[in-house]
């Protein structure tokens, strides 16, 4: 007798594990994957153009497109696909980290970064010159057909023209 209540507990134990795991699966796989950023432009005013120049880290400059009229230079980063982290103390208003760089060994994100290793915003109309922002991430409205750009390393504009 009691070896058949241990069967029946343990019987219930490994029911109650798989339902868990077999439940955790589920939820993983319901989840939303984060976006991928767009593989180029936007055509035309269909949507603010992304530029972010990974170069300062070894990597390439990517261009991405936001579709339609995102209302902040936020919405255009996270429309186009990029991962983006704020600042402990200034949240999202304070682009710290694109796409997992720099990482948290070599910027904590806590406060402002220095002055030689942030991220940059800047402005573009299509083919034009790089206009360093004076608005905020979050203070300025890009328009459909303009060119956002993001640059690390100071206050150095994005290496390849605006597209």
């Amino acid at each position: 007798m009691v070896v058949s209540h241990l069967r029946t507990t343990v019987r219930t134990r490994v029911a109650g594990l798989l339902a868990a795991a077999v439940a955790g699966i589920a939820l993983t796989a319901v989840e939303p994957a984060p976006q991928a950023a767009h593989a180029d432009a936007c055509d035309g005013t269909s949507g603010v153009t992304v530029v972010v120049d990974f170069t300062a880290f070894g990597g390439d400059v990517e261009a991405a497109c936001a579709p339609g009229d995102p209302d902040t230079g936020l919405a255009a980063l996270q429309d186009a696909g990029f991962a983006v982290e704020g600042t402990l103390r200034w949240g999202l208003a304070f682009v710290c980290r694109l796409d997992g760089l720099p990482a948290p060994d070599v910027e904590p994100c806590i406060d402002t970064p220095q002055a030689t290793g942030y991220w940059s915003y800047w402005h573009a109309a299509s083919g034009g010159d790089w206009e360093y922002s004076d608005k905020g991430v979050l203070n300025y409205d890009p328009a459909p057909g303009s060119i956002e750009g993001w640059s690390f390393g100071g206050s150095t504009p994005p290496s390849i023209p605006a597209p």
